[in-house]
């Protein structure tokens, strides 16, 4: 018998607990920094520790840049904040939950 997922009892194949657990997660905050020499930095606060490796992944991919996630925020290098904000939507993040400023 297929392995059952401990949250919701459906077979692991079927479970939607990730989904949901990102579409009621905390407000995502997607800012812009200046780095040293005057560099510019994109920073995405508020992703769930678990997912933070994953997620910095995937942008880093998506928008062909550099970064790393760092004490609980994901830092990209150079500008993506509005790019940022359509990649996690695309990921599965609700995009009233994401805030760009």
């Amino acid at each position: 018998m297929a392995d059952m997922c401990p949250n919701c009892g459906l077979p692991l194949e079927l479970c939607v607990c990730k989904v949901l657990d990102r579409e009621t997660e905390n407000k995502i905050k997607i800012y812009a920094k200046k780095a040293k020499f005057d560099k510019v930095m994109t920073v995405v606060e508020g992703i769930s520790s678990d997912d933070i490796e994953r997620t910095t992944k995937e942008l880093k991919k998506a928008l062909a840049c550099g970064g790393t996630a760092r004490e609980g925020h994901i830092e990209l290098q150079g500008e993506h904040k509005m790019d940022t904000k359509k990649v996690l939507a695309k990921m599965g993040f609700k995009e009233s939950n994401i805030d760009v400023t």
